[in-house]
């Protein structure tokens, strides 16, 4: 099975307000180039001189995406064209994303990265600390990023109840931030959750943006 004919069968299982990042990390440019002919727009890094070394040599209409857990000090080598960060998961993490952003011109956009699943490893906020984020004065102060959602992962298991579980929590949470008052630098419409295990279940759960990857491309 070749890349374009799994991406045509995922896309054909998405329902129209689902957006597909294509999770192209350790893959070649060919491949890459594949799904780029087969009409994918959208492709999802997870180091950023990997992304950057791939921007430079594909065309200029592709939306990069952040999805790895990213370091203050390799912000500055994205700015210039990243589309959409999913990783966010600090204030320190945001002023830098503002500062390199303003240097560029731009204003990037964010996701905020919600702890849920149960293992410790994974980076992310809980309720509390958005809160106090989204209520905090630098929050306001910065002018060169917009939090546009929210991202998470779930625990890495079999268990089709506590992923689902955790899902829901994540878009309770998302549901949350949808009614606060929308801001400048606050317009929640992405919620990006699920991967090429569970993202159906994402979906049924109110995912609006899933990271694919093995499934279009085949396995590391």
């Amino acid at each position: 099975m070749g890349i374009a004919v799994n991406l045509q069968s995922i896309k054909s299982t998405l329902p129209q307000n689902v957006t597909l990042v294509a999770v192209s990390k350790t893959k070649p440019v060919a491949d890459l180039m594949e799904a780029y002919n087969a009409g994918q727009r959208i492709f999802g890094e997870n180091k950023v001189q990997e992304m950057v070394e791939k921007w430079e040599q594909m065309p200029k209409d592709i939306q990069w995406h952040m999805i790895g857990h990213v370091q203050t000090n390799k912000v500055k080598f994205m700015a210039s064209f990243v589309s959409l960060i999913h990783g966010v998961d600090s204030l320190k993490l945001l002023q830098e994303i503002n500062k390199q952003a303003l240097k560029n011109n731009r204003i990037i956009d964010c996701l905020l990265q919600m702890h849920i699943a149960e293992e410790e490893t994974k980076f992310g906020l809980d309720e509390n600390e958005l809160a106090s984020l989204l209520a905090s004065n630098d929050f306001m102060d910065m002018k060169n990023i917009r939090i546009v959602g929210l991202m998470g992962m779930a625990t890495f298991t079999d268990n089709q109840n506590q992923i689902k579980k955790e899902f829901n929590q994540l878009k309770s949470i998302f549901d949350y931030l949808t009614k606060q008052p929308e801001t400048q630098n606050l317009e929640p419409k992405t919620l990006s959750m699920g991967m090429s295990g569970d993202y159906k279940l994402a979906i049924e759960s109110g995912s609006t943006m899933v990271r694919i990857g093995s499934s279009i491309f085949g396995g590391r």
